[in-house]
């Protein structure tokens, strides 16, 4: 019986292997390790990466040659069980061992550790012409490296645009590279932190002397990059300084693409911030309700209504009193319009005085100026009758009270 055909099994993805300055197997033991481990290393940049095999594309653990103290070789343990050959790499943090198979493997992985991090071929070791050749390719393109590669909170900005990225973005970090204003390839680091309240900034200047730079503290720490430097302000401020981290993930300007009517090419445009929309037109009945429209705030004098006209005040020459009623007191918008009652009030205290220079009886009629005031008079009285200014209870007894007095003025002038 014929088995049934399987499908066929496409190949799995490979990847693509590292490339490396210099590989080859290494035995490690770190700090928490009991024993020597063997690793497929390879060295590349300032890293040691580590792999489980030499057809692995994946490290399973690597070593920063950025806090790098020394290398020291350990004598021969003359052991049976343990022929091999050790060194040690000191790192300003930790201490590393190393295990090789014989002194020329020791010496080639020294001598490209050492080429790596001081950027030059070293002279003291024992090293056929190829692999010093092979030493200067591999400083070569750390060389070149290096003038390409910035840590990410490296920023070409001035000592006070520093000062306002950190204040105005604290949750990108208080850490900032920037060029330093003396030149000569040298950096400075600003940092922001609050203390009660209050932001503290500092400034720290990093020298470039050669393939290091040193930072200018108290006792002056040499690192052999940027990234290194940017390591001993974390490091040794129990990391409450965290390096500056720009998110410029997300838009802050509206955009969108559009075609070019003429040519029908599609061009980016970036509409102008949209102003306040005024009142527009009504919406049908029938159609979708629409948001209100946004407006700016007014004043409480702008939505009151106006004021009724006040009477024109009464002539100096006239002594006479223009009655004016009571009106509610929600009419009044603030303090400095008074009320009518206490108008009313003010301009009753002339009646004394009105009454004061009643006219006595003369002896020959003569026709003076009062007589064509009180007719200016009636006739204020009888507009104001019939169309009254501020219609009230009270506006009849005035009336009669001023008419009855006419009457008798009247008849005492004739």
């Amino acid at each position: 019986m014929a088995s049934a055909l399987s499908p066929p099994r496409a190949p799995k993805p490979k990847g693509i292997l590292p490339l490396h300055y210099y590989e080859n197997f290494l035995e490690k033991k770190g700090p928490r390790d009991r024993d020597y481990r063997k690793f497929w290393a390879g060295l590349q940049g300032l890293t040691l990466y580590f792999y489980n095999s030499n057809r692995d594309f994946q490290h399973v653990d690597k070593v920063d040659l950025g806090g790098f103290v020394k290398l020291t070789d350990e004598a021969p343990w003359r052991n049976l069980h343990d022929p091999g050959i050790h060194f040690s790499l000191v790192l300003w943090n930790q201490e590393i061992k190393f295990k090789v198979d014989s002194l020329e493997s020791r010496e080639i992985w020294k001598g490209f550790i050492l080429t790596v991090v001081e950027l030059r071929v070293p002279s003291n070791l024992t090293l056929l012409p190829g692999h010093l050749y092979m030493m200067a390719e591999a400083r070569d393109k750390e060389e070149a490296r290096r003038a390409l590669e910035k840590p990410s909170c490296f920023l070409k900005v001035s000592r006070l645009e520093a000062q306002l990225l950190l204040e105005r973005y604290p949750e990108c970090g208080n850490l900032l590279l920037r060029p330093s204003g003396g030149g000569a390839g040298g950096v400075s680091v600003t940092t922001r932190q609050m203390l009660n309240g209050s932001p503290v900034i500092r400034h720290y200047r990093v020298k470039h002397e050669g393939p290091t730079y040193v930072i200018d503290v108290e006792e002056p720490f040499s690192c052999l990059s940027l990234d290194a430097v940017v390591s001993y302000f974390v490091t040794h401020t129990n990391k409450e300084l965290v390096p500056f981290l720009l998110d410029e993930d997300y838009e802050k300007v509206l955009g969108y693409v559009e075609a070019d009517k003429e040519n029908g090419e599609s061009v980016w445009v970036a509409p102008s911030a949209p102003t306040a929309p005024g009142p527009g037109p009504v919406p049908p009945a029938g159609g979708p309700k629409q948001p209100p429209p946004t407006s700016t705030p007014v004043s409480t004098q702008d939505k009151l209504p106006p004021l009724p006209p006040l009477p024109p005040p009464p002539d100096q020459d006239e002594n006479y009193v223009i009655p004016i009623g009571d009106v509610p007191a929600a009419n009044y918008v603030n303090d400095k319009v008074l009320p009518p009652s206490r108008q009313v009030a003010l301009k009753l205290k002339k009646l004394p005085k009105a009454q004061a220079k009643a006219p006595k009886p003369p002896v020959k009629p003569k026709p003076e100026h009062k007589v064509v005031n009180s007719g200016l008079l009636a006739r204020k009285l009888a507009a104001s009758t019939a169309q009254p200014i501020f219609p009230t209870t009270g506006l009849a007894d005035v009336t009669a009270e001023l008419e009855e007095k006419l009457q008798k003025r009247r008849a005492l002038e004739h």
